[in-house]
């Protein structure tokens, strides 16, 4: 474990949400860049790199953590899942490698949180990725996110039918999740609580089966829900 040394706190933040992160990536420059970059962020109040999986295991088990970053070499779908079953609070971002950013069931096969190109990771989309997670929506390439729609679209009439009955309120909340609105968006736009709108977000992913905002907004063209 590499702990990466925290950038002093020399400006007033007492409203900005700060990220405590781990990191588990297998490329040593990934490694590297992450580690130059992420002290250096305003909204990452600690991280942590962690080179074996057991390790990181015992370290979300013992300290809290909002952000996991992976490589898409680490990324699973069984050890990720299983991180977010036992971490319901912890939200992943897979750093994509080309390969996987070009094939059309990359995020079927990756479940997380958010997304970045590997040949795209700057300081900025990094800083920007985590403050979305942190808002509770879902960073992804654009050009990553035209592909998964596009590819839904597309094979929407391939699928069986499936009766997915959602309530009025589920339905907003599914529009709202299709426009890229946060949890705090679409309280503003019900006039409900943020938690109020986490349990009708989490209910809509249930009913449709998806690991996050994207599976969902992806499953609901296939089944003829929205436009």
């Amino acid at each position: 474990m590499t702990e990466i040394q925290e950038k002093p706190d020399t400006s007033d933040r007492t409203t900005e949400t700060r990220l405590a992160v781990a990191v588990h990536v297998e490329a040593e420059l990934l490694r590297l860049g992450l580690q130059a970059m992420l002290p250096k962020l305003t909204v990452v109040e600690s991280a942590e790199q962690f080179t074996h999986p057991a390790a990181l295991e015992r370290a979300l088990a013992e300290a809290r953590f909002d952000v996991l970053i992976l490589s898409s070499s680490h990324s699973a779908p069984a050890p990720v899942g299983r991180l977010r079953h036992a971490h319901p609070g912890l939200r992943t971002l897979v750093l994509l490698d080309p390969a996987d950013a070009e094939s059309d069931s990359a995020l079927a096969r990756l479940p997380a949180d958010g997304y970045l190109l590997r040949e795209e990771l700057t300081a900025a989309a990094l800083d920007r990725a985590l403050r979305q997670l942190a808002a509770d929506e879902m960073p992804m390439p654009l050009r990553l996110g035209r592909q998964l729609l596009s590819h839904a679209g597309e094979s929407a009439h391939l699928l069986p039918a499936r009766t997915v009955r959602l309530t009025a309120r589920e339905q907003e909340v599914l529009a709202h999740l299709v426009a890229g609105l946060s949890n705090k968006q679409i309280a503003r736009q019900l006039r409900i609580s943020e938690h109020g709108v986490k349990r009708l977000v989490s209910s809509v992913l249930l009913k449709l089966g998806a690991a996050n905002r994207t599976a969902a907004v992806v499953t609901a063209i296939k089944l003829g829900l929205i436009d």
